[in-house]
């Protein structure tokens, strides 16, 4: 029996979050199939009150969930990774930065009820999805993380070490000097090296972005959400080990890409 339902429809999945017998429960299609996800839950979904987030939140109360509430995407993510942080047993409202990493990334300050978007970039999930399909002609998502994971970046960036060979580096040799910078073996370059690059590349760039945030803001507690996250290990890995070199404390929340869908419905 449902309860409450919450769906949070972004640019590239639907997410949903339902309470059934007392106890959360989740489930994502992509953006393609929302009619077939929303019609399976106007189904089982009579008489429950639906709560929606996300750019296509007017849309499916149009068509789907006329009764529906819409609530504030930014208001509902920031709830939503608040309500995961305390099942998890971490300190709530402390000061700190959400960072959500979706189709694009949007970076928020967090301090006691105080939410506020303070950043925003283009570089995120659909960055990887787009380049994916450029680089490798692939457009599946886990079999893009998995070509990330088996390649090598060092055959497509121009690495800190590739400089000072065969003077020892200032700084760790594997930091990148340049993206893509090995113009002469991209050509040759395997579609694994590539996209070990471009993951690499989406790594930095939030990173560095959420260090002059931080900053800004005085923490340096992160916490990361977004489905950009779900299943991919190489990401998470590679923005554990940039914040952690930079001294802030990285956080991932279990069932992260769900923030927004949990936080519509109890917010």
């Amino acid at each position: 029996m449902y309860n409450r339902i919450g769906i949070d429809a972004g640019g590239s999945l639907i997410k949903i979050a339902y309470e059934e017998n007392g106890s959360l429960h989740f489930r994502k299609q992509p953006i393609g199939e929302m009619a077939e996800s929303l019609g399976w839950l106007k189904l089982f979904s009579a008489n429950k009150k639906v709560f929606l987030t996300g750019g296509r939140a007017g849309k499916i109360k149009a068509e789907f969930f006329p009764n529906a509430e819409i609530v504030d995407e930014f208001t509902a993510a920031c709830e939503g990774a608040n309500y995961l942080i305390m099942k998890e047993g971490l300190p709530s409202r402390e000061k700190s930065l959400l960072v959500n990493i979706g189709t694009g990334t949007s970076w928020f300050k967090i301090e006691g009820e105080q939410y506020d978007r303070v950043l925003g970039s283009g570089i995120g999930g659909g960055t990887f999805m787009g380049m994916g399909k450029l680089l490798s002609d692939r457009s599946d998502f886990a079999s893009l993380v998995s070509l990330s994971d088996s390649g090598e970046k060092g055959n497509v960036d121009l690495l800190v070490k590739d400089i000072y060979h065969p003077e020892e580096p200032p700084i760790h040799g594997e930091l990148t000097a340049s993206n893509f910078a090995k113009s002469e073996a991209v050509s040759s370059s395997s579609e694994a090296d590539k996209m070990a690059s471009i993951l690499n590349m989406i790594a930095e760039t939030i990173t560095l972005l959420t260090v002059q945030t931080a900053a800004l803001h005085d923490t340096k507690k992160v916490v990361f959400i977004g489905s950009t996250l779900a299943g991919n290990k190489p990401l998470q890995e590679n923005l554990d080990y940039y914040c952690k070199m930079s001294g802030l404390e990285p956080i991932f929340l279990q069932n992260g890409e769900f923030s927004g869908a949990i936080g519509a419905i109890f917010k």
